[in-house]
């Protein structure tokens, strides 16, 4: 298993690390993972991993066999040996950038309150899929409404409950596609907003601002007709 160093603190750019496997095509696996596995929409992350005598690129992180994540190298080039204290070193500017982004559709799933059947988190942009038979009315009101979230400088927070609590709670799970990962018996929760302020609470395992006012101006792109019930709302961040 891969301790997920992302989870404890998404601002965090660099981290040690002991390499505890190597896979036959050539991805690394360690004991705690600084880089997001792609999942959930959002991709992996990207960096380098350092090493007294040798440095690589990683290109992304996959989830590996046992609850690990496997860091996947950009090029071929020699690896560290399997019991090599690293460094790991994040590309922060694209991980705060899906950051950002990830907040952003938290905050179009608020003021768009519809089942999403889908969704993906690129660098600069990001959509949602939504069971949702005509668009929006007006598209200048959800704009602002998404604007005025980031204006509102919200906190972001996590906490988390217990699946049994989450099946009691059925409401809570807004994605149609994508179901929160069970087998650890407890679920993260990502929270917008606090008391009487609060907007959102959903479960995540993706990584978010800690402030809605970091995410920067927000525009509505196209909005596609994806089949008869469902609309592809894209969104532009920053």
């Amino acid at each position: 298993m891969t301790e997920r160093l992302f989870l404890e603190d998404a601002y965090r750019r660099e981290a040690p690390g002991e390499v505890i496997g190597l896979t036959e095509e050539g991805g690394i696996i360690l004991d705690a993972s600084l880089f997001y596995a792609t999942s959930g929409g959002q991709p992996g992350d990207s960096g380098q991993l350092r090493w007294p005598g040798g440095a690589i690129e990683i290109a992304t992180a996959v989830k590996g066999e046992g609850e690990t994540i496997v860091l996947v190298p950009a090029e071929p080039k020699p690896l560290p040996y399997v019991g090599a204290r690293v460094t790991q070193v994040l590309d922060w500017e694209r991980r705060h950038r899906h950051m950002r982004v990830h907040t952003a559709l938290h905050l179009l799933s608020v003021a768009l309150p519809l089942p999403v059947t889908g969704g993906q988190i690129s660098a600069g942009k990001g959509r949602l899929d939504f069971l949702m038979p005509e668009p929006p009315e007006d598209r200048d009101a959800l704009e602002a409404m998404l604007n005025e979230f980031v204006a509102r400088d919200l906190t972001v927070s996590e906490s988390w409950i217990t699946e049994a609590e989450l099946d009691a709670n059925p409401e809570l799970v807004k994605t149609m596609s994508v179901q929160p990962p069970r087998g650890a018996g407890r679920i993260r929760l990502v929270r917008i907003g606090e008391g009487e302020g609060q907007i959102d609470l959903q479960p995540c395992g993706g990584t978010h601002v800690a402030r809605t006012g970091e995410i920067g101006d927000l525009r509505l792109g196209k909005i596609e007709n994806k089949g008869k019930q469902n609309r592809r709302v894209n969104l532009l961040v920053g």
